[in-house]
This record gives C-alpha cells, sequence and structure tokens, in this order.
C-alpha cells in the first residue's frame, strides 16, 4: 500500500488530490501551516472529511522552517503544493512570503529528499509562468515570462526541481495548473467571488474590458493529473494541465447567470497588475506520456462550484 505525503493539504487542490489518493486505496499524510491568506476556517472545513478517514494523518507545520527529512522517509512519494497564492498580493514587501513558503521551502523539501527512492515528486507550478504568452495554445517549450513576483517563484521552484532531478536524482515532475476552480476554490478567486455576489444579490468588480480569457481546469481534474504524474510522469519533465475550456470572462458571466437564474451586476475597473491577457494550454505532452484527460465541462464544473457554495452560504 502506498503512502504518499501531501503538502497544503488543507488547500483546494491539495484537499481534493487526498481524497482521490484515499480512494484508490493509499495513505495519506497530510501538511499545512495554515497561512493567513485566507482564513483558517475555510482550510479547517477542506479537512473535516479527511480528519474522519481511515489512512489519512495530519501534521501542522512550515516548511520553511521545520525539520523535514524524518517526514519524507516514510513515505513513497511526494505531492508538493503547499505554497503562497495570488498573484496581485506579490508585488512589495510581501514577496519575502513568497520567497519563504514558495522558493526556501520548496528547496528544503527537495533537500530532504535526494537520497529517497521515491515515486516521484510532483511539484505545482502555475502558468503564470508563461506571462503573456506569444502564441497559443501554449506548449511546455514556449519561453518563460512572468509578470508578476508570483510566477517568478512558482518557475524558481521548476528550476530547482529541475536541478535536484539533474544533480541528485530526485524523480521531480513540475506541473503548470491553468486556472483550476471547483468547491473549496480560495475566497480570493474570481469564480467564488462572482458566485458568492451572484449568490447574495451583490455587484461584482470586473477589471478590463471582460474579453480576457483562460483555459479553466475543474478541481477534480487537475486532481487526477497529479496523481497521474505521480505515476507516469517522466523524471524531469514539466506538463500543463489545462482543462481545454478556453473562455472570456466576460463568456463565464453569462454562463454564471444562467445557472444562477439571473444575470449578475458588474462593475468595470482597471486592469490590474500582473494579470495576463490570455491563457490556453496545450496539453498533448501530457495526454500522450501520463495519460492526462480533463473530463468536467466548465458549465458542469460551474454548477458543482455554485451547489457547494449555497451550502456554505445557508449554513
Amino acid at each position: 500500500m502506498d503512502r504518499f505525503l501531501v503538502t497544503g493539504a488543507a488547500g483546494f487542490i491539495g484537499s481534493h488530490l487526498c481524497e482521490r489518493l484515499l480512494g484508490d486505496g493509499a495513505r495519506v499524510v497530510g501538511v499545512d501551516r495554515f497561512s493567513t491568506f485566507y482564513e483558517r476556517e475555510d482550510k479547517e472545513a477542506n479537512l473535516q472529511a479527511l480528519r474522519d478517514t481511515d489512512g489519512f494523518d495530519f501534521i501542522e507545520m512550515d516548511l520553511s522552517k521545520d525539520s523535514l527529512e524524518e517526514i519524507v522517509s516514510k513515505v513513497d512519494g511526494v505531492f508538493h503544493l503547499a505554497a503562497q497564492a495570488g498573484v496581485r498580493d506579490s508585488w512589495g514587501k510581501a514577496f519575502s512570503v513568497y520567497l519563504d513558503d514558495n522558493s526556501l521551502a520548496t528547496q528544503r523539501l527537495l533537500e530532504a529528499c535526494r537520497d529517497r527512492k521515491h515515486k516521484a515528486f510532483v511539484y505545482a507550478s502555475s502558468s503564470s509562468i508563461y506571462g503573456d504568452a506569444l502564441e497559443g495554445p501554449t506548449k511546455e517549450e514556449a519561453v518563460p515570462r512572468p509578470v508578476s513576483p508570483y510566477g517568478v517563484s512558482k518557475l524558481a521552484g521548476e528550476h530547482l526541481c529541475y536541478l535536484y532531478y539533474r544533480n541528485f536524482g530526485v524523480r521531480t515532475v513540475s506541473l503548470r495548473y491553468f486556472t483550476v476552480y471547483g468547491p473549496r476554490q480560495r475566497p480570493d478567486m474570481a469564480f467564488r467571488r462572482f458566485l458568492t455576489a451572484g449568490i447574495e444579490g451583490k455587484p461584482i468588480s470586473v477589471y478590463g474590458d471582460g474579453e480576457q480569457s483562460r483555459d479553466f481546469t475543474f478541481v477534480g481534474d487537475a486532481a487526477e493529473g497529479n496523481y497521474q504524474a505521480m505515476m507516469k510522469g517522466k523524471a524531469g519533465s514539466v506538463y500543463n494541465i489545462g482543462g481545454g475550456h478556453r473562455a472570456t470572462l466576460n463568456e463565464v458571466i453569462s454562463l454564471m447567470g444562467e445557472i444562477q437564474g439571473a444575470p449578475l451586476e458588474e462593475i468595470r475597473e482597471d486592469v490590474q497588475k500582473g494579470d495576463v491577457r490570455h491563457t490556453w494550454a496545450d496539453t498533448s505532452l501530457a495526454r500522450a506520456e501520463i495519460g492526462f484527460q480533463p473530463k468536467t465541462k466548465l458549465s458542469e464544473g460551474l454548477k458543482a462550484e455554485h451547489e457547494w457554495l449555497l451550502g456554505r452560504i445557508k449554513r
């Protein structure tokens, strides 16, 4: 029976991945430091079902400070999802947090894995590393040009992974997520903010003209991509993880109105620094090498997130 470490286990994608692994019969050690980026209450809610599941152990710890050797010595593979998120919050003095939680934590975890024979070290990166990609759909070999400090920190993590693969044989696999959404989405993310505002009858803030587009990925598909990367990913590789559902923000807002039965009231605001205009994933490499095949349509995923939010708001 495999035993895996999942960092960021109390987070949005991490909690779904833990459930996916437990459902396959694996044992999971989940860690999280409960950063103050958003309320601990949200993360505790993500863990609620996991804490009652056989085979799941949870440890509250800080990857940038605490000893890691013992915990990695007891697992067969590592999923490193823990990170300080947020493009717009990564500027100025706040960047020191990104250095600790994204760069230093990743280096320390890789260092602890140097002499271990793990199946893989799966690292959660981001499409933010591409910046404003010149072509689409974007392939993994595109030159990375991040336009936010957050994107820089995630790209640094990828480089660290390759360094430890190249020099010490750590079987790293990096996954570049494209705009993941769904139940348990962080409160700062657009889909959750928009759907919550619609439920509560409040206006939403839309930055720019709304014609910016994203390749949206349902969280269940992202979790499955992690599992496939652990089992089939080539050491030292990087894969795009995208949902194949590219849409403009205006199209998404219209779809949300249909789901909720009334159009959302919009307030237009200036474009935010660090926001890219378009993202579009070429997932052919992930399809060919790890069997990645996203299954959830955008309309289905939005309905699932809407239903989850209704349950939270009415409690």
